[in-house]
């Protein structure tokens, strides 16, 4: 089944407790059907002091999401995807609400990691 979320897509939350919040998909569980959104969903989790950490502490991390409760944004709106065939043969993501075309992520490989041009 076609996912309607990319890794670098701006997403809304749209049930739970942390309904109405935007935020950037991290990654994507594809085998439990979850995202991790950037600045959303966080939990605290007390870590025990190890020989790679020996100070220990308190860490604050996301914690994943169901991907049927997030949607794209458009906008500034959510909006449901429609995918059309390319005329490479390919799919394209449309926006229902806009008509237009989703921007397509492109990760940047090498030195320069977490950045991303839209194109």
């Amino acid at each position: 089944m076609p996912r309607h979320v990319r890794t670098g897509d701006t997403v809304i939350i749209n049930s739970g407790d942390q309904r109405g919040k935007t935020g950037e998909v991290i990654r994507v569980d594809t085998a439990r059907d979850r995202v991790y959104v950037k600045g959303v969903n966080l939990r605290t989790k007390h870590m025990r002091p190890t020989r790679i950490n020996p100070q220990g502490g308190v860490i604050t991390k996301e914690a994943p999401i169901h991907i049927s409760n997030v949607s794209p944004v458009a906008d500034g709106k959510p909006t449901r995807v429609r995918f059309e065939a390319a005329a490479d043969g390919g799919k394209k993501r449309i926006a229902v609400r806009t008509g237009k075309a989703l921007p397509v992520v492109v990760r940047r490989s090498g030195g320069e990691r977490g950045k991303a041009d839209t194109v």
